[in-house]
């Protein structure tokens, strides 16, 4: 009984794993390309664009650095797993220790 408990346990976790980082930075993304342009002024009811917004523009950069920071800790994650080491997030900032 016990073993099913455990494999429930797992699949929650890849779930969650797989809703933050296979649809979550793609909707980051999105979100960010929205923002740009609600920052930029486009409108979607007349040709004459609308007033600019810098909070958008700042908030899509925002979004598009967190998008970038999520592929990149993936890819360190595959590569440091490669050359042996593990990626340790026990400080603040992710760090590579030796397996």
């Amino acid at each position: 009984m016990h073993n099913l408990g455990f494999a429930l346990d797992g699949a929650w976790q890849v779930l969650l794993a797989g809703l933050a980082l296979g649809a979550g930075l793609p909707i980051l993304f999105a979100l960010g390309i929205r923002s740009l342009a609600w920052g930029a002024g486009a409108t979607t009811v007349s040709d004459t664009p609308g007033p600019s917004r810098p909070l958008g523009t700042v908030l899509g950069y925002a979004l598009f650095a967190v998008v970038v920071v999520g592929v990149l800790l993936g890819l360190t994650f595959i590569v440091a797993s490669g050359f042996g080491y593990k990626l340790d997030f026990s400080h603040v900032y992710p760090t590579l220790i030796a397996k």
